[in-house]
């Protein structure tokens, strides 16, 4: 319920606050003290439209807001949710804003939202009832949930029934008319997967082949300059022409060392050392050796690690920066490719779904159809029986249960369908004898609407009254000077069935005085 509405330079209200509560609040006062203006604010916040003529003058911006609990209201906080909005405390705060230059803003839950899904959230909030304002009533879909309510747990029951496989339907339609407008995009990037896949399945790479072949062209490219700096040291190491090298000098200073062995233990260890020495250069000047009679010039081996290395660059520039990431976008590729090849099956796949779902749709819908045919018959007789309770006892109600033409099999027909079902629900109303059934959206006098929704009592009051341009008596509504049957106990002057003007005499009705056609 809404607690509480603040509203600031509207009309002739500059800064008001209107706390409401459980049971009836009246709003009295004199002509002009702004009872209106807290109507139209309660517009505004249902979503209303915005009149620039309301702004206080002088004002910049009118400000309405409506403190609402959410308290037993889960669809409330639902739909709050869905704008965006939150809920603090259980309550909602509601506000629309009219600048004086014909701007309007709607917030809900402290998030700015359209004025339409302001009134998808208040609408549902409040009844409006007066003269040709019962706005709630006058909706479609305001009748058509009136019906179900009335309809009772087996009708919500088809209707649940009906909403699930719907969503489900619309779920699988959406996905189908995805997958079948992206079929030349995912035919196209299927091509060009198995092309990528043909290059990487061509060359065959290893995985860490490139760092090798890396290393051994760049041995086999500087073999002449390798194996000369390898003769070169192992001729320093150990010269085979008798020049001076490595081990010659180290043996000579082993020798100088042994020399003087007894005279210090010392020089002795020095001398073992540098034997050592000796040994490990021997060794090492023969590897040097062996190393440079490997190192051999081989240009067709080169030539082959070029052109494989050349293979292996042309799918790195493609699809990775090293081999081994070019064989992860092989291995994923493969599994979208699978993916991509599967679309044909998953297109089938969806339209049997979609079949399977609309042939359950159309059962669920004739079903909830008969149903609430059902409950309309019930809940027009009784309306009129309430109405006949309210001094209307002339006046008739039907529900219409309607469907159209569309392209949902159910029975022997095809009908449009939505996301309530089948049915198009309509309120008709009779408000007198020999009058037509029609829409309460369409009714001439303003009361009939508000007598459908309200069941008020529409009482004789001025003494004449206009419909459609014809003078019509304000006591009885007739549009003849005819006598009709009083009330038991009605006193009776010139006229049957009218009870005699307030403030007591005896005067003719207007229709008994020729005054109306």
């Amino acid at each position: 319920m809404i607690e509480e509405i603040r509203i600031g330079q509207l009309g002739v209200i500059d800064s008001s606050v209107l706390e409401l509560g459980p049971g009836l609040t009246a709003i009295t006062g004199e002509t002009g003290a702004g009872k209106t203006m807290v109507v139209t604010a309660l517009g505004l916040l249902l979503g209303g439209r915005a009149d620039t003529g309301a702004v206080r003058s002088g004002a910049k911006q009118a400000r309405v807001e409506g403190v609402v609990s959410a308290v037993d209201l889960p669809d409330l906080a639902d739909a709050v949710d869905r704008a965006g909005g939150e809920v603090e405390d259980d309550r909602v705060v509601l506000a629309r804003n009219v600048s004086a230059e014909g701007r309007s803003r709607a917030f809900v839950g402290g998030a700015s939202v359209p004025v339409a899904t302001l009134a998808e959230v208040a609408q549902p909030l409040v009844a409006v009832h007066g003269q040709s304002d019962q706005h709630r009533l006058l909706q479609a879909r305001a009748q058509r949930d009136a019906l179900d309510r009335f309809g009772g747990a087996k009708l919500a029951k088809l209707l649940t029934a009906y909403t699930e496989t719907y969503g489900r339907l619309q779920a699988v339609q959406r996905e189908l008319d995805e997958v079948t407008s992206s079929a030349r995009e995912r035919a196209r990037e299927a091509d060009l997967l198995r092309f990528g896949l043909g290059e990487v399945e061509a060359v065959s790479p290893e995985s860490g082949e490139d760092v090798t072949l890396a290393a051994e062209e760049s041995r086999l490219g500087f073999a002449d300059t390798l194996r000369t700096a390898a003769e070169q040291a192992r001729e320093a190491l150990s010269s085979e022409e008798g020049a001076p090298d490595a081990l010659t000098a180290v043996s000579a200073a082993r020798g100088l060392l042994d020399g003087v062995r007894e005279h210090d233990a010392e020089a002795g260890e020095l001398a073992d050392r540098i034997a050592e020495i000796t040994y490990l250069l021997s060794d090492l000047a023969a590897d040097v050796a062996s190393y440079a009679t490997r190192v051999d010039t081989d240009p067709s081996r080169l030539a082959a690690v070029s052109e494989r290395r050349a293979a292996l660059t042309a799918l790195t520039r493609k699809y990775g920066d090293t081999v081994d990431e070019v064989l992860a976008w092989a291995e994923e590729s493969a599994r979208r490719l699978l993916d991509l090849d599967s679309t044909d099956e998953r297109i089938d796949q969806l339209r049997t779904e979609r079949d399977e779902l609309r042939a359950r749709l159309g059962g669920q819908a004739g079903a909830l159809s008969l149903a609430r045919a059902a409950a309309a018959k019930r809940l027009g007789g009784d309306v009129t029986a309430e109405l006949t309770q309210l001094a209307m006892p002339h006046a008739t109600v039907e529900i219409a249960v309607r469907q159209s033409e569309g392209d949902l099999p159910v029975g022997d027909r095809s009908l449009r369908y939505g996301s309530s079902g089948v049915d198009e629900v309509e309120f008709l109303l009779a408000a007198n004898i020999g009058a037509d059934a029609r829409p309460l959206q369409r009714r001439a006098l303003a009361g009939d609407a508000g007598a459908g929704g309200l069941a008020r009592r529409d009482r004789h009051g001025a003494d004449v009254r206009f419909r459609r341009g014809r003078r019509r008596c304000g006591w009885c509504g007739s549009g003849r000077g005819r006598a009709a049957p009083g009330p038991a106990g009605a006193e009776r002057a010139g006229a049957g069935g009218h009870a005699p003007p307030a403030g007591g005499g005896v005067r003719r009705p207007p229709c008994a005085r020729g005054e109306v056609e």
